[in-house]
């Protein structure tokens, strides 16, 4: 019988946050005291407006497909979010409701590129975003930054790699994963004319929005009305596992992404748009929320560099703190392994966002509640003392 194989776009690296969660889990299982520093979920709670609305909706009886681009109620509530929150005039026929970030990635990548575009990212970055170029036949471009540039992705960086091999598009988080870096405004104005100017499809990564804690945040509509915004409720919303997001069209694209949704998702679930929908009305438990990142932020601050963590990135938004490995420690992943066994805290190893630098590196989530990254940090400072 003829052996059969896997495609060569499957032929992708494992996401190594979710296997230092999976291996944390078991060892809650077993009864051992983990405290999870390692996935960027919040730890706070659906907000209760959003729950009572889903609830009211399950009472009906009934939970259907909605429209491809979402429900118009929730499609209108996200339009002027903008104009209210970042001085943009968005159009909610511009706004699609994508089944979380990740199908409004792949609405973006199958909308604007051809297989076999080159699409430029910072490394050290999420790494879905490399997966995903290649499972869909684009090719991901690294572009390394570090510390000495504050971990920005520049038009400088991009002028530079355009210049060597010519790129189709590029991708900017702000604030960025894993770094926490946020993006000037001045700095995303300077690469979207960059790509303007270069015809060069710009994807702005916004789902950390809401969660910039030095200042500076800005939406990349403010700069053109050519790219493509991808944004969620997953975190400022604390609404990870209700897989519910949008996406912000160029215009002549919209109808463009809502033929390729049709087929491949139907619609995002209705349950999750009515709950998204009612979110919007929760900001004061959410923003109370954010406190505590605010106050783990803090507390990561002060004592990071007394652990002996170097190489810190800003730490700017979003919920992580992304740091080089202290000295003496031979690999991230080691380092990380034995943290999870013997200090029963988990953190994930920078080689899952930086391929070639990534094992002097770990990602720490702060998205806990403050007495848990209190009680971690005390644990790692008791290992490092004895």
């Amino acid at each position: 019988m003829t052996e059969l194989f896997a495609s060569r776009r499957s032929d992708v690296l494992p996401f190594r946050a979710m296997d230092v969660l999976a291996e944390a889990n078991l060892m809650r299982a077993r009864g051992e005291p983990v405290i999870s520093l390692a996935v960027g979920q919040p730890e706070a709670p659906t907000p209760q407006k959003a729950i009572a609305a889903a609830n009211a909706h399950l009472a009906k009886g009934r939970v259907a497909y909605t429209d491809a681009p979402g429900l118009p109620a929730l499609r209108e509530r996200i339009a002027p979010h903008y104009g209210e929150a970042l001085g943009v005039e968005v159009p909610a026929s511009r706004v699609m409701v994508t089944t979380g970030s990740s199908a409004g990635f792949n609405l973006a990548f199958l909308a604007a590129f051809d297989v076999g575009a080159r699409i430029a990212l910072a490394s050290p970055g999420y790494p879905a975003y490399r997966n995903i170029l290649k499972v869909l036949g684009l090719e991901p471009v690294e572009i390394p930054v570090d510390v000495s540039t504050g971990y920005l992705l520049t038009a400088e960086h991009l002028a530079e790699t355009h210049r060597d091999k010519p790129i189709d598009g590029v991708l900017v988080a702000s604030p960025a994963n894993p770094t926490g870096t946020v993006t000037p405004p001045e700095e995303l104005q300077q690469l979207i004319e960059f790509c303007d100017q270069n015809g060069i499809r710009f994807i702005s990564d916004e789902i950390y929005h809401r969660l910039a804690y030095s200042g500076g945040e800005a939406t990349a509509l403010a700069f053109s009305d050519r790219l493509f915004v991808v944004n969620s409720f997953s975190k400022y919303y604390c609404m990870t596992g209700w897989r519910i997001g949008w996406i912000v069209l160029p215009p002549e694209m919209v109808r463009v992404a809502e033929r390729i949704g049709q087929s491949l998702y139907i619609s995002a679930p209705e349950l999750s748009q009515v709950a998204a929908t009612a979110v919007f009305d929760a900001t004061a438990e959410l923003d109370r929320v954010r406190e505590t990142y605010v106050r783990n932020r803090d507390l990561l601050m002060r004592e990071l560099p007394a652990l002996g963590f170097r190489d810190i990135a800003p730490i700017d938004g979003a919920f992580y703190a992304y740091a080089g490995i202290p000295d003496g420690e031979a690999s991230a992943s080691d380092f990380c392994r034995r943290i999870l066994a013997e200090c029963h805290v988990a953190m994930t190893p920078g080689i899952d966002f930086d391929l070639s630098r990534g094992e002097r590196f770990v990602r720490i989530s702060y998205a806990c509640g403050n007495a848990a990254l209190e009680e971690a940090v005390g644990r790692m400072k008791d290992h490092i003392a004895g």
